[in-house]
């Protein structure tokens, strides 16, 4: 079974949150520039990642793209 993929965005806040699976527990890891990987507490894995000033750092691109630091599985 192929876990789901959660998105969340928070208008005022302009802060984008990426995720696979169930929620679960996990830690936020600064990769810098306002990028953070969210990761699983137990074992390492990470869960999705989050980006602060998400629109603000897209508002001049059409379309919009957005470089990951790892691979998601997102075929169904």
């Amino acid at each position: 079974m192929k876990s789901p993929m959660h998105v969340y965005y928070d208008k005022e806040g302009d802060f984008l949150e990426i995720g696979m699976g169930n929620p679960k527990k996990g830690r936020f890891k600064n990769l810098g520039k306002g990028v953070f990987e969210r990761v699983d507490e137990e074992n390492g894995k990470i869960l999705g990642i989050a980006i602060m000033g998400f629109n603000k750092r897209t508002e001049n691109l059409k379309p919009i793209e957005v470089s990951l630091p790892f691979k998601f599985d997102i075929s169904s």
